[in-house]
């Protein structure tokens, strides 16, 4: 056997893995896309943030292994072509038929996962799209090796680079489309801190309520909110918030917000928002970018 039998072999194995992987993700991918693009009125803003978490990940799989398969798989042909090793060229043709195993697997379970969504429901077009994307990829990837199988691409070497080419147009253009339906790394770090300041704000809300309850009078200001324990502090990312005691009973929370609340579902299916800066439910953390303040009134069963 051929000293570089073992390694020949790895790199056929791990271009395999790669292929899966890229596979997987651009499926993951390709569904996210799907979901943002023909977005279902019935879906709460939880389906929209998860179909954008979604494009995200199988975004950032594709863009590491989609390459590093191409990469491997030329080595893999390289030595193929003049490997005259018995040994490696049967182990390669196994690892071929695995191939074709699994991107038959993969084509009929994605496929049922495809129906059953539309059996729950779900849009016919996003079914359409979602079983012609199982379809071409799982398609390209079986077409792919039942020619390897046949030893086609060892002697059509241009054909092979062709295809490749091909094949890496479609899935870049499908990464590129899919960043238009996200928003920027900028963006979705604005809303996470908009996020944190909702969560600060209604932990002053609870402290509030809790002084109220030990001392049957408002805080006059954050120190005394927070008491012993330190104020969070305003940092170049989170905004400066404000606690103002209005009435006895009554108080205001205010800060500043880069978005409105679940800009992203708006995008798809507007939620509206009172233009009063006055949100009298204790409970209405609904917002809109900009200086925004909700106004509070301790809890009934806190009063004497």
């Amino acid at each position: 056997m051929n000293n570089h039998t073992a390694k020949h072999f790895v790199l056929q194995l791990g271009s395999l893995i790669a292929l899966y992987l890229s596979i997987a993700f651009f499926l993951v991918l390709s569904f996210g896309l799907i979901n943002l693009r023909f977005p279902d009125a019935l879906n709460g803003v939880w389906a929209i943030e998860s179909a954008a978490s979604s494009v995200r990940l199988g975004f950032a799989m594709v863009l590491v292994f989609f390459p590093t398969y191409l990469v491997l798989t030329r080595m893999v042909n390289k030595n193929r072509r003049t490997s005259d090793d018995s040994h490696y060229l049967g182990l390669t043709k196994w690892l071929i038929y695995l191939s074709l195993l699994v991107a038959g697997i993969t084509l009929l379970v994605d496929l049922a996962v495809v129906i059953m969504g539309l059996l729950e429901g779900e849009l016919t077009t996003r079914f359409i799209l979602k079983a012609l994307a199982v379809a071409v990829v799982t398609g390209a990837a079986f077409f792919y090796y039942i020619k390897d199988a046949q030893g086609y691409w060892l002697t059509h070497e241009r054909q092979s680079y062709i295809y490749a080419a091909v094949t890496a147009i479609l899935v870049a253009a499908t990464m590129i489309m899919s960043l238009t339906q996200i928003p920027n790394p900028s963006t979705v770090r604005e809303m996470k801190a908009d996020n944190e300041m909702v969560g600060i704000l209604q932990d002053v809300q609870w402290r509030v309520e809790d002084y109220y309850r030990s001392n049957e009078t408002l805080p006059a200001n954050l120190e005394e909110v927070y008491g012993e324990f330190d104020v969070p502090p305003v940092t170049a990312e989170l905004a400066e918030y404000r606690y103002e005691p209005t009435s006895e009973t009554e108080y205001r929370l205010c800060t500043t917000f880069n978005y409105d609340v679940n800009e992203l579902q708006q995008q798809y299916r507007p939620i509206p928002v009172s233009d009063s800066n006055v949100m009298r439910n204790n409970y209405n953390w609904n917002y809109k970018a900009g200086d925004w303040c909700f106004d509070r009134v301790v809890d009934e069963e806190y009063r004497q």
